[in-house]
């Protein structure tokens, strides 16, 4: 399959949706940010649609504002998927997003899924918000429905404080 480039003016984040409560995107309740912009291109990949960085709408300050006020007692914290969160047109202002986030919200968790490995992001200004990354890009030939937030068996879910892979099954 031929990648597909995209241009994009502007550094500005778009997103595709929100959703106010998921149990599928990371342990307990979680508030979902699905972020535009992709360059992994995956196969078999479920949302198309987040691989072009300018589809969907601007992150706006109201939108961020939104997001803060999900953060109920119920909610347990923020998931940031996409698309790629760490795509160029995103990093920055994720980032930015991340930090307030704790700030704000010290006990809540930030789960963060990319196709990137953790050992090329660790580094990352944003690894230092992020509790819980899932990495790797998707691979049809390794999908696995019976695997806990996550589509295929390479794919990891890694503690960013420890480093360690956690075991969700």
């Amino acid at each position: 399959m031929q990648k597909v480039a995209y241009w994009k003016e502007d550094l500005d984040l778009n997103y595709l949706a929100i959703y106010r409560a998921s149990l599928a995107d990371g342990v307990g309740w979680r508030t979902v940010l699905f972020v535009s912009g992709c360059h992994h291109h995956c196969k078999e990949c479920h949302n198309k649609e987040s691989w072009n960085p300018n589809a969907g709408r601007p992150f706006t300050e109201k939108t961020k504002q939104y997001l803060f006020d999900c953060m109920t007692d119920q909610i347990d914290g923020l998931t940031i998927s996409g698309g790629d969160p760490l795509y160029r047109t995103n990093i920055k202002t994720v980032t930015e997003l991340c930090k307030e986030f704790k700030e704000k919200f010290p006990n809540k968790t930030i789960w963060l899924y990319t196709g990137n490995l953790y050992r090329d992001s660790k580094d990352l200004e944003v690894m230092k918000y992020v509790d819980v990354v899932v990495d790797g890009e998707f691979r049809a030939d390794l999908k696995d429905t019976t695997l806990a937030f996550r589509g295929s068996s390479n794919q990891r879910i890694i503690d960013t404080h420890t480093g360690k892979v956690l075991k969700t099954q």
